[in-house]
């Protein structure tokens, strides 16, 4: 099965909201979404809630044949984020990797296929649940579910596989005592007991008056958790960037705006961090005049981040030491 992998991607500040919440940048395809009326209907699927890394999970799929035909074939998908991993596929399954795109983080996306009858009004579920691995990297994590009478493999959005089950097959099995959702796609939560630890690192400067010198600050999420809580189009966090007493600002970050004198906001690309993920922000400055005991700092927004209980990296100083 796939391993997603972080990579550095560049900082950027963005005010352009994307509408939905993204607790899990997953999702229907577009064929589901154009279905006003689905055929089939999804039991409902409760939240997994406080689940330790290293556990698996089983994932349900019960649903209602709520069309008036009989239907000779039906496909159920499963799409983990990137925390998750299925960790065992019927070969009556396929996966593909999915996304990894400007706004969406990398998942897995499994679709497996059921050439079985199924009666208006029947409840059907595979007989066995799908397991799910919960990794070391899981925090706001989730799975999407898909009931459908059509083919529900990813498009354009597949940027690797399939990979082809090795498990035994499963069948489609009756069931009774339905809780309808009244939808053919849902989004389950899960929440993993873990932690991310946000850090930022300053500098140390050096210079006489007049000089322009390069100033790097640094932030990273030092894990183990990636971070996912917040919605499409909203960086993961803020950075804030004050410089030092005496300078003057000659080349700005790309990816950073000016608030007041001195001081910068700057943002990720993305709603989500990888764990491991690294990031430079840089500036050129002009040292005007020496100002005894100058120095600036970069540190993270003051926002609640419960899952990131060491405070003590939040903020660190930019020393300036004019020669």
């Amino acid at each position: 099965m796939f391993r997603t992998a972080s990579g550095p991607r560049v900082f950027r500040q963005t005010s352009a909201a994307a509408g939905a919440v993204a607790l899990i940048a997953l999702g229907a395809s577009p064929a589901a979404a154009e279905d006003p009326e689905p055929g089939l209907v999804l039991d409902r699927i409760a939240p997994f809630e406080g689940v330790e890394p290293g556990s698996t999970l089983s994932v349900p799929a019960t649903f209602t044949s709520t069309g008036s035909e009989a239907l000779s074939k039906v496909w159920v998908s499963y799409q983990v984020s990137r925390g998750l991993r299925i960790s065992e596929l019927p070969s009556n399954c396929r996966a593909w990797k999915v996304g990894g795109f400007d706004e969406t983080p990398v998942s897995t996306k499994a679709v497996c296929s059921f050439e079985q009858r199924v009666e208006p009004g029947g409840v059907y579920a595979p007989e066995k649940d799908l397991p799910v691995k919960v990794l070391d990297n899981a925090l706001y994590d989730g799975v999407t579910v898909v009931a459908s009478s059509y083919d529900n493999t990813p498009g354009d959005e597949a940027s690797g596989g399939p990979v082809q089950g090795t498990a035994p097959a499963v069948r489609l099995t009756g069931r009774t005592g339905a809780t309808p959702s009244g939808e053919d796609v849902l989004e389950v939560p899960v929440k993993a007991v873990n932690t991310a630890d946000l850090q930022v690192t300053g500098a140390r400067l050096q210079g006489r008056v007049g000089d322009k010198v390069k100033l790097t600050v640094k932030f990273t999420n030092a894990g183990p958790a990636w971070v996912n809580d917040r919605k499409v189009g909203e960086p993961a966090t803020r950075v804030f960037v004050r410089m030092p007493a005496g300078t003057t600002v000659t080349k700005g970050h790309g990816f950073c705006d000016r608030k007041s004198a001195g001081l910068y906001e700057c943002g990720t690309s993305q709603a989500w961090i990888d764990e491991g993920y690294p990031g430079t922000y840089t500036f050129e400055l002009r040292i005007d005049k020496a100002v005894a005991g100058a120095e600036g700092s970069v540190a993270l927004e003051d926002a609640p981040r419960p899952y990131d209980p060491d405070k003590t990296n939040d903020k660190a100083g930019i020393a300036l030491a004019v020669t």
